[in-house]
């Protein structure tokens, strides 16, 4: 019988800890039998699902996990629905993809019901599903779709993204060998899964490999910390928000406290940032109170993971390390041209196994989508000795000013440098002797005061440094008109 590898390595742990929780420890062979019956019930009277688009609501745990593998096993598109998205969101996610199924917990229910009623749409709540006589379930070869993902990207409406059983398969390889995935890894999973970070980094690559889950429902600082200063886990991920959090919590607690937990942090084997930048400056103060080293990487739902500073090696703040296994990258200009020397601006083109099979119904979007087998990613970077370097996305992100192209994200944590700024946002202004000129809307520490000849020999020194050209337009600072609107003579020379 052709089945999926994960689905086969799962039976080799059989009754190991797969999901630890509150309430109880479920054992791989436990999410075997569970999806077994749940895939025997959403077949029905039928034989395979043959890549229907099956959607599902349910929190992290052992309710989303085996629903997940249902679907894989009764041969459907599994499609996991936000917790938190508004019904227009679930109706065009539920629409678009041209589900015929929603699966979702007593909890959640109210969230689609009223919407599946409406769509005509078959409400399976799952723990009305009776553990049920075994089937023959279909047999699922790799290169049937697996899984469609909803990202809006920077414009238009969100896109499906289509990923094969191959694609996750090579995903999850490709991160397991990366960061030396183990059997004996234990890892809080509290990332929302409707999204890859979730789906692949975390539940995906610690089941592939026999390790143990604990999900959490949301992320909560005291119930999190606490299971640290237990030694609950080898190996944590979360995104820069997150750290930022973590790194206020400490500072606040008791030395004692602090140093019980601190001690557990630096025991972990491995601890990964991702989802957004981190700031070089969030990245040296973790490292500075907890001594672990945080490993940055660069991904995207339609790819994957596709760089990651090493496992083993320089994990350098501010960069996102070079490719994955099995995962090519390379940089192209504006023009056309490839790059081929380090310090020159770029955007990533990815190619690879783990690269996405299409969007959702757009043939044309798709094929735009790639140059010669290359994925464009659409997001600006730079090599400096051998690492990749993310300057932004390229739409929204670079501000083109006097003839160079600036990273809006650089300047932000450049910023975020300054001891009176809490929070920071920069953009590019229209103008039309530079083309655009920086903006930033700053939110000062409570206590602080900014001013703008301050800034500007701060700025001086720090701005420098990315060869930012002299300019720089505060937002708190522009004058308005009666309507509130700002008036030009507010583009000035500050430096």
């Amino acid at each position: 019988m052709i089945e999926l590898e994960l689905i086969s390595r799962a039976r080799s742990y059989g009754d190991k800890i797969a999901l630890h929780t509150e309430a109880r420890d479920y054992t791989y062979a436990e999410i075997l039998d569970r999806s077994a019956s749940l895939a025997a019930s959403f077949l029905k009277n039928t034989d395979d699902l043959a890549e229907a688009r099956i959607a599902f609501l349910a929190p992290a745990g052992f309710a989303y996990i085996t629903t997940q593998w249902a679907i894989w096993r009764a041969g459907g598109v599994a499609m996991p629905l936000c917790l938190s998205a508004t019904e227009p969101e679930l109706e065009y996610a539920l629409t678009n993809s041209e589900s015929i199924q929603v699966i979702t917990t007593r909890e959640n229910a109210a969230k689609v019901t009223d919407l599946c009623a409406r769509l005509n749409l078959r409400l399976t709540l799952i723990e009305d599903v009776d553990d049920t006589p075994e089937k023959t379930l279909p047999e699922i070869s790799s290169n049937r779709r697996g899984m469609i993902l909803y990202t809006s990207g920077t414009t238009s409406k969100p896109k499906g993204v289509v990923t094969t059983h191959a694609n996750i398969q090579a995903q999850i390889e490709s991160l397991v060998e990366a960061w030396e995935w183990q059997a004996m890894d234990r890892i809080p999973l509290f990332l929302p899964l409707h999204h890859i970070h979730g789906i692949i980094n975390i539940a995906s690559c610690a089941l592939w490999s026999g390790a143990s889950i604990e999900p959490f429902p949301h992320f909560d600082m005291e119930t999190i910390l606490g299971r640290v200063s237990e030694g609950a886990y080898t190996v944590f991920m979360a995104v820069p928000t997150i750290y930022v959090k973590l790194i206020q919590a400490l500072e606040s607690k008791s030395e004692e406290e602090r140093e019980t937990i601190i001690h557990e942090f630096s025991k972990l084997r491995l601890m990964i940032s991702g989802s957004a930048a981190l700031p070089a400056s969030v990245h040296e103060k973790w490292t500075e109170l907890t001594g672990q080293k945080l490993l940055e990487r660069y991904g995207m739902t339609e790819i994957g993971m596709a760089l990651s500073n090493p496992f083993h090696g320089e994990r350098r703040p501010g960069a996102v390390g070079q490719p994955l296994p099995k995962v090519e990258a390379r940089l192209k200009t504006e023009e056309g041209d490839l790059v081929t020397e380090e310090g020159e601006a770029g955007e990533i083109q990815v190619r690879g196994p783990g690269v996405f099979h299409e969007y959702w119904n757009k043939p044309g979007v798709t094929k735009d989508s790639f140059d010669d087998g290359w994925f464009i990613t659409g997001d600006m970077a730079v090599i400096e000795t051998g690492y990749y370097r993310i300057m932004g996305r390229l739409s929204v992100d670079i501000i083109k000013s006097g003839g160079y192209k600036l990273s809006a994200l650089e300047i932000e944590a450049s910023l975020l440098l300054h001891p009176a700024i809490d929070e920071c946002a920069v953009i590019g202004v229209n103008d039309d002797t530079w083309g655009e000129m920086v903006a930033v809307a700053t939110v000062l520490v409570e206590g602080k005061e900014l001013t703008i000849d301050s800034l500007r020999e701060w700025c001086r020194d720090q701005l420098s440094t990315y060869k930012i050209p002299k300019r720089l337009l505060v937002m708190d600072s522009l004058p308005r008109n009666a309507m509130g609107k700002v008036t030009k003579p507010a583009i000035r020379d500050f430096f």
